[in-house]
């Protein structure tokens, strides 16, 4: 089993960075692909990135590609998510999931075995 504690989260201007972290407790990280959903008020759940066990291979959501970008430190147990450019549209609460499959960088929340609590990123016009 796998427990994620995410840091980084805040209020930030539009175009401005942010840094999300999301440490892995448990030896197994490095086995586990891992992935970003955010949700905005009354919206569904959406797919933001994901990233492979080795970190060879990422997947983005369309309107993130090229201002976000996700990596792994399987060192640290931690995955991250570097978003640059922020948009007032990128509000949402964030959350990172770890999958069971480490070699698909799935879009579907379903797939994801375990959850860490959500992050409020705010951006401001």
């Amino acid at each position: 089993q796998v427990q994620l504690v995410k840091s980084g989260g805040g209020l930030v201007k539009s175009g401005g960075p942010l840094r999300l972290s999301c440490a892995a407790s448990g030896r197994t990280f490095s086995s586990y692909a891992m992935g970003w959903f955010r949700q905005a008020p009354v919206k569904e759940r959406d797919f933001v990135a994901a990233i492979t066990s080795s970190g060879s291979m990422t997947n983005y959501y369309e309107p993130v590609k090229g201002r976000f970008t996700i990596s792994r430190d399987n060192a640290k147990n931690t995955v991250y998510l570097q978003m640059n450019s922020l948009k007032p549209e990128d509000t949402a609460v964030y959350y990172c999931a770890a999958n069971r499959n480490r070699y698909v960088t799935s879009s579907y929340s379903t797939n994801y075995a375990y959850w860490g609590q959500g992050t409020q990123v705010t951006v401001s016009s």
